[in-house]
């Protein structure tokens, strides 16, 4: 199966882009995903191709019209029915790795990329399935860019795409935790010496000392993160207790 990518934008000429090299641009060639940009101005009724406009109620900026992204949207749709609409927005959901991984286990996405002041609202009022996603609180020129990156983390997890199947799975946010550190050669570099576990050989002392780690710079870095995970951690003996509960 391959992985479809609609993307609805005013700028089709950045898309594959960075996606076209190394390892996504492989799987394009190979035919693991494919790459349909789609020009939102070719829904527009005038001759100038007016995709936006002012702002009800004042304000700066511009603000790109329902009707033309409605039919935009309806088209996409239309050439694939069967794959989610994703809309590149910071007022969206924050992506997650979990939610990456069940976008690339399906046929593709839609993705749909903001300008201007973004979309009117009644885009999402008409079309409640849409889903409004933010790659993080920043603020871009554009959806286009968010767009690459949420391709990218789908494309790598495509089958044969990583190499190996586990390539991924102690990465950052696959576990509810960031990454722990890594090394390589030289052992001693300027007098900072690669971790005397990392050169035991026992497998066990490193995965123990990897998960503490991993652990502790969740703790430090990402509040957040850890909070949830350390939630996970206790949330099944809770289940049991339930469960006996019943």
């Amino acid at each position: 199966m391959t992985f479809h990518a609609q993307i609805l934008t005013l700028y089709p000429e950045m898309f594959p882009g960075p996606l076209g090299i190394s390892l996504a641009g492989r799987a394009l060639e190979e035919g693991k995903w494919s790459c349909s940009p789609i020009q939102i101005r070719d829904f527009a009724s005038d001759k100038h191709r007016t995709v936006d406009d002012t702002p009800a109620g004042g304000g700066a900026g511009m603000v790109l019209r329902v009707d033309i992204l409605a039919a935009a949207v309806e088209h996409a749709a239309g050439i694939d029915p069967n794959i989610p609409i994703l809309a590149m927005t910071p007022r969206g959901k924050p992506i997650s790795q979990a939610r990456v991984r069940e976008l690339a286990a399906g046929p593709g996405v839609t993705v749909l990329c903001g300008r201007f002041e973004g979309f009117d609202e009644r885009l999402f009022d008409a079309h409640p399935k849409i889903e409004q996603v933010s790659m993080g609180d920043i603020i871009l020129s554009g959806g286009e860019i968010g767009a690459l990156m949420l391709l990218d983390a789908c494309i790598r997890l495509l089958p044969g795409v990583m190499g190996a199947s586990s390539s991924g799975d102690e990465e950052s946010f696959e576990q509810g935790l960031l990454e722990y550190p890594h090394y390589t050669r030289p052992n001693d570099w300027e007098g900072r010496m690669i971790p005397e576990v990392l050169r035991s050989g026992d497998h066990a002392k490193i995965a123990a000392w990897r998960k503490q780690q991993a652990e502790e710079i969740t703790r430090l870095r990402r509040p957040d993160l850890w909070g949830r995970y350390k939630d996970a951690r206790v949330q099944p003996a809770s289940d049991v207790q339930q469960k006996n509960k019943d």
